[in-house]
């Protein structure tokens, strides 16, 4: 599984971003897909993840409520809509997919495959 994450750039405090992750496998729509971000000097965190359906997502806390996951499995595509950003959301941010039925717990290590990261800056 290939994926190609876009969408990233600058940004002042308060606005918005959209993040596109497309996937190169047949099998997309049976994975679990994942949002990853890593700033400068700390280690990857999770930030949000969907079901193979789009049912379920789930959002980190420091996220919720400003960030959106959502797919389209038609499109080979995972999204991340982030709103209300703040400077402490500047990281890459990288796009991952699970075959885990534990997708929604958020750990590096049920993501064999990632995207190469896109860069969102965040200035005050």
């Amino acid at each position: 599984v290939q994926l190609q994450a876009s969408g990233g750039g600058s940004v002042q405090a308060g606005g918005s971003l959209g993040l596109s992750c497309v996937a190169s496998s047949r099998s997309f729509s049976t994975y679990g897909l994942g949002w990853f971000r890593q700033a400068p000097g700390k280690e990857r965190e999770f930030v949000a993840a969907i079901s193979w359906s789009a049912v379920n997502t789930r959002h980190a806390d420091s996220v919720k409520g400003r960030f959106t996951i959502s797919r389209d499995n038609a499109k080979n595509t995972v999204y991340l809509q982030m709103n209300s950003l703040k400077p402490e959301d500047t990281a890459v941010y990288f796009c991952a997919a699970s075959m885990s039925g534990t997708w929604y717990r958020g750990r590096i290590d049920d993501y064999p495959y990632w995207g190469q990261g896109t860069l969102v800056t965040v200035s005050s």
